[in-house]
């Protein structure tokens, strides 16, 4: 469980990025974060796995007080929490499979990680879950010869290969086309819950937060004006987060042709169209 209680981030420039923000995420729950540019919501993720350092508040991950960590025990706490990048953060001249085994780089040693020496077991993992995503016949590909789609469930992938207890996604489909975002979509709300991670997605996409995600927090100046169901995400609380807008079409549940296919065959058809 992730416990988030009067975070507040202010940056040198005195700009207020958040305002005394506390939620908790519960193990399993899948969370979408939505607001404008500018709301505080990539800041707070990364506030979570202190890439930026909090201006004051608490956050603990389990029993783990994450603000209290020192340098050491931060690298170790970080190795429970899988992050996902919008620009995918892959190193483009190695394979997927390099790329993948790099989420196990805090767990080996240094050496075993500059000569690839890594466990059996850690490649057997990587071989199952790129089969998982589709991507199982790619695994000597290099990064930079795959499509957008590919390249973010690599990214997923080696998310996943830290074994993490939390997913904090920032922007997964911000560089994807309408139907291969609904997938990536799918794809990260699928694993989260075999996995039973709790996941904060941070999307602008607010027709994509309101199919996937089964709670959504919404930001608006770096406070939180709207926590709930998707289901409560109406006109009046759009208006809340963005400001006065015609939000009757944003709202809708986009079409999704792919929906009822089973996650297997959906893998396979997905690699094999990219």
């Amino acid at each position: 469980m992730l416990v988030i209680e009067g975070l507040t981030k202010r940056y040198a420039t005195g700009d207020l990025a958040l305002d005394d923000v506390s939620l908790t995420v519960p193990k399993g729950q899948v969370m979408a974060l939505i607001g404008p540019s500018g709301a505080g919501k990539s800041t707070l993720i990364r506030c979570v796995n202190r890439l930026v350092e909090p201006t004051a508040g608490t956050i603990r991950l389990g029993e783990t007080v994450l603000t209290a960590l020192g340098d050491r025990a931060l690298r170790r706490a970080r190795r429970r929490m899988g992050m996902i990048f919008q620009e995918y953060a892959l190193v483009e001249r190695l394979s997927v499979m390099e790329n993948v085994l790099s989420g196990r780089l805090g767990y080996v040693g240094f050496w075993r990680s500059w000569f690839r020496r890594f466990p059996l077991a850690d490649i057997e993992e990587a071989f199952r879950l790129l089969a998982r995503v589709g991507l199982d016949h790619m695994v000597d590909k290099r990064a930079d010869a795959l499509s957008g789609g590919q390249r973010q469930r690599v990214g997923i992938v080696r998310a996943l290969m830290q074994d993490p207890e939390l997913l904090l996604v920032d922007e997964p489909t911000a560089s994807l086309d309408p139907k291969t975002s609904r997938q990536i979509m799918r794809l990260i709300i699928e694993l989260a819950k075999e996995r039973g991670l709790a996941a904060i997605i941070n999307i602008h996409d607010v027709a994509l937060a309101q199919q996937f995600a089964e709670r959504i927090v919404g930001l608006h100046a770096g406070r939180i004006v709207f926590d709930g169901p998707a289901s409560d995400l109406t006109p009046e609380v759009l208006t809340t987060i963005y400001g006065e807008e015609d939000w009757s079409a944003t709202i809708r549940k986009a079409e999704d042709d792919d929906e009822d296919e089973p996650p297997a065959v959906e893998a396979a058809r997905i690699a094999a169209a990219d």
